[in-house]
Order: structure tokens, then sequence, then C-alpha cells
């Protein structure tokens, strides 16, 4: 879910050029449940192969990438870790929720009303120790890296970043922003539906009037994923609520120096490399068409396209040199 700063936090209109030759640090599981949320049939249904295992992100990350390369974009993605002790009511309450979107599906399925199957469909995407490992068999063949976080994936990017090792993050949330991350790129989607923008932490605070500090204290107002926030406590009140130094006159159910330090001194690692390989076009057939039914046309094509886009990378990194 993530916090919800939507309403304070300013954003940048971005072209794709503006992205050519960047890294982006990918947060991995914010994607993979895009790709699980919108590759549906109409009814719902997501994709699957012949043996009845979703293949829905398996799609949106193989074309998807492949196109983000083509466009000059380098993603990096990086999976979730262990989740904090804080987490666990959060993860019990979206696990419920699916749980009931899941009736809601198919109550509507039953009674042939197509789009409200669908709206209910989207929400309930689950992920799989198994899904997850396929995503990174994937990456590994396309010749894309990835990288495993200790515990938030967003934290991890926003480190990358702090590194110079990424120019952005690449999520739908802003939790990459209470890490730390200077830029947070939105809309990486290529749909059309979404506008591609841009979020940089120091003209937010700025425009703000606020500390990354007193940031983290309004999105403990509003809710994020290791508190329930405040009732009635929108990104706005949060923010002059915070301003007006009143965070003591409310009452918090959990320790605020505990999820604070969750934001302000994430868990990350070195322990990774950021490395390019080049797309395997033999194990790609024989990952997606021959375990996962894709066609194979579309899989040599966007294999053949991926090693293209691969060598102006490689070429473009000598370039510099002469």
């Amino acid at each position: 879910m993530g916090v919800n700063l939507k309403d304070i936090v300013p954003h940048e209109p971005l072209e794709f050029g503006q992205l050519k030759g960047r890294t982006i640090a990918v947060d991995a599981l914010n994607t993979l449940y895009q790709f699980l949320a919108s590759i549906r049939q109409p009814d719902g249904t997501p994709l699957m192969n012949s043996s009845g295992e979703v293949t829905s992100h398996l799609t949106g990350l193989l074309y998807r990438t492949s196109n983000l390369l083509r466009l000059g974009i380098k993603p990096v993605f990086v999976f979730d870790g262990k989740p904090h002790k804080l987490k666990h009511h959060e993860l019990e309450r979206r696990a419920e929720f699916k749980k009931e979107s899941q009736e809601e599906w198919q109550k509507a399925r039953d009674e042939g009303r197509i789009e409200d199957a669908l709206k209910h469909a989207k929400r309930t995407s689950r992920m799989t120790d198994e899904m997850l490992a396929d995503s990174k068999t994937l990456l590994d063949y396309m010749g894309v890296p990835f990288i495993q976080a200790p515990s938030e994936g967003e934290a991890q990017c926003a480190y990358m970043c702090l590194k110079g090792e990424a120019w952005a993050v690449g999520s739908q949330d802003y939790d990459a922003l209470l890490f730390g991350a200077p830029r947070v790129v939105k809309g990486l989607t290529l749909s059309g539906k979404m506008e591609l923008s841009m979020i940089e932490l120091d003209k937010t605070l700025s425009s703000l009037g606020v500390t990354r500090e007193q940031l983290v204290d309004v999105a403990i107002l509003v809710g994020t994923d290791f508190n329930e926030g405040v009732h009635g406590i929108g990104p706005k009140k949060g923010l002059k609520a915070v301003k007006e130094d009143k965070m003591g006159e409310f009452q918090m159910e959990v320790d605020l120096n505990e999820v604070r330090s969750i934001f302000l001194k994430p868990e990350t690692t070195d322990v990774y490399e950021v490395k390019w390989g080049v797309a395997d076009e033999n194990g790609l057939v024989e990952f997606l068409c021959k375990r996962h039914d894709f066609s194979q046309a579309r899989v040599v094509n966007a294999a053949r396209e991926l090693v293209e886009s691969q060598k102006a990378f490689t070429q473009q990194s000598l370039s510099k040199w002469f």
C-alpha cells in the first residue's frame, strides 16, 4: 500500500527521452503487482499456462522491460526481503482484503457482471515464492540485473541512488522519499494510462517547508505500512500538525521512534553488484515457451531486441573513454 502523500507532494511532468541512459532502481514487488492486477482476461482471470500457473507477471516483466531498454532506460530490479515486525498487521489486513475481493470476484462472474468482476479481480493479486523465483529467473535470462534487499526494497533502491549507482527510484509509492531517495519516477508503465512524472526530495522538502524527519512524521500521522496513523488525519492536516509541532498531541499505538528509525535508518546492504548481461535467447525460449507456453516468435523477437539494446549500452559506455 505505502503511504499516501499525493495531496502535498509536487510532481514534475517527465518525458521518457529525459531518462535515456539513466539507471532506475525499480521496486520489483510494486511492479510485479501492477502486472498481476492489470494483465488479465476481461472477466478478471489472470494469464495462465497450460498447467494453471499464473504468468501475468512474466508477461509484463518481459515486454515492459524490453521496451524500457529500447528507450535507453536501464532498470535494476530490487526485491523485498524480510518484512519488519511492525508490517505484519498490514500484511494480515491485505490478506483479509484479498480474501473478501476473491469472494466478490467469484460472485460477480457467476452473475455475469463482467466489469465488476474485473474490478474485484484486480484486488485479489497474490505473489508466491515460486512467482518471485520465476521473475528472478526471467531477469537472469534477459541479462537484466536484480538485487535482493535485506528488508524493504524501496529502502535499498533509495540507498543505491544515494551511492550514485542509480539515478532515481522507480515506484508508484511515496515511501522511497521517506527512505531518502533524491528522486522518484512514477508512471514507468508505458501504457499511456499513467502520466510519467518525477518527484525530487529536496524540492519537496523546500516547497513544504519541512525536513525529511518532519516528512516522516507527516507520513506516520497519515499512516504507513508500519502503523495505522491517526483517524481523520490526511496529508494536509498531518503537514499542518507537524509544522505546528503538535505530534505529541496524538495518541499512537506504536513507538514513534521505532517507526521513524525504519525510514531514517533503514536496513540496507552493500552485498550486491549491478552488472548487465546479454539476453540468452535459447534460455528465454526454454523457460518461457516450453515451460510457460509463451509464443516462441514473440519471445525470440523480444530477445533479439534486448540484445540490440544491450549492445547500445555497451557502445555508449565505451564511447566515454574516447
